[in-house]
């Protein structure tokens, strides 16, 4: 075991605060990473806070984290000390089940082992994530990342890219589909990109038109206010697909009045309260209501490389460690364009 430094909730109601632990030292299969950046995803407040349940404290959070390789277990065949590498949700799964062997670890029929707040089966804890100076994980977990990117920006494709990325890919988004994205936020400018990147002709809805310059900047052809019954009305029937990003509730069924015959609304914002599907919306047009979460390590990978190609990374605010507590409650407001990254250069010493 080795000393690591990090920040952490010792509470639900206590602000991240700095935190001292041990991490295991890595096996054959693992890898040491010295982690440089850190996304803030709003799951880390909604864990940190355990507005979820089921929050094991303390609690260091972060899943979006970029770094520098600084040991390799003898095993290890794909990664070398000095390589640039990221870890996203996930940092093992039982790998012997069907979805795990179809390379789709995030459905693991045991149950994957998340970077933060699972059972860890290394050292009977639980694990502990990004917001922290050193992550120990298994080589089939850790992602390459392509040359020249900007690291910072890259961080929150780890969580918030791939989790639009798959649902784009899984339902074959391409040249000259119409395809809307609901909120524009950390989820929704990456899905814009990637949207706009695989050739679709997207449309943003969204409750604020004082996004409207923005959106375009991102690759959206046109911006739909969503409470305009009548704009909303113009676009009826219209639509291969949408990507809805918003986790607070709304009106699930104007916007699949959208899609036209055999389209696809995918979810992969989470609204706390359930929503209610009429039925009628759905049937008419044979339309699917679906649900997407992030991508298995292969998939991650391809996104990566396809973001590179494209030239997409995050927008994003880069802070110092110690102002994590004020960026959660700029979350809150949405005061944020559109990612927060931690810079762990930040992070005092133990």
């Amino acid at each position: 075991m080795f000393r690591c430094h990090g920040y952490a909730a010792a509470s639900p109601k206590a602000p991240l605060a700095p935190f001292s632990f041990e991490r295991r030292e890595p096996g054959p299969n693992d890898i040491q990473i010295e982690i440089l950046y850190c996304g803030v995803c709003h799951s880390d407040l909604h864990r940190a806070r355990n507005e979820w349940g089921g929050t094991i404290y303390p609690c260091v959070p972060g899943h979006e984290m970029v770094g520098r390789i600084t040991a390799v277990g003898s095993a290890v065949t794909k990664f070398k000390v000095g390589d640039t590498a990221g870890v996203g949700v996930m940092v093992d799964s039982c790998q012997r089940c069907e979805n795990c062997k179809d390379g789709l670890q995030q459905f693991c029929e045991v149950g994957q082992t998340e970077t933060y707040n699972s059972p860890d089966k290394h050292t009977g804890g639980h694990t502990y994530g990004g917001y922290s100076s050193h992550i120990v994980v298994d080589e089939t977990f850790v992602l390459r990342i392509p040359e020249g990117m900007d690291l910072a920006a890259v961080a929150p494709l780890l969580c918030a890219g791939i989790t639009t990325y798959s649902p784009l890919r899984h339902w074959k988004v391409g040249p000259g589909q119409k395809v809307g994205v609901v909120g524009l936020g950390g989820l929704g400018h990456l899905g814009v990109k990637i949207a706009a990147a695989l050739g679709a002709n997207v449309v943003l809805f969204t409750t604020s038109l004082g996004k409207s310059d923005d959106a375009k900047r991102l690759g959206v052809k046109e911006v739909v206010l969503s409470t305009d019954a009548d704009a909303m009305a113009r676009h009826a029937n219209s639509f291969d697909f949408i990507l809805d990003t918003v986790s607070a509730n709304h009106d699930i069924n104007g916007l699949l009045q959208l899609l036209r015959r055999d389209g696809t609304l995918t979810q992969v914002g989470v609204p706390v309260e359930p929503q209610a599907i009429h039925a009628g919306t759905l049937v008419g047009k044979r339309r699917n209501y679906a649900g997407s979460t992030i991508g298995g390590v292969a998939e991650t990978q391809e996104m990566l490389e396809f973001c590179a190609r494209h030239g997409i990374v995050s927008d994003i605010e880069l802070i110092a460690i110690h102002q994590v507590n004020d960026a959660f409650e700029r979350m809150l407001r949405s005061d944020v364009k559109y990612r927060f990254v931690i810079d762990m250069a930040t992070l005092p010493a133990a």
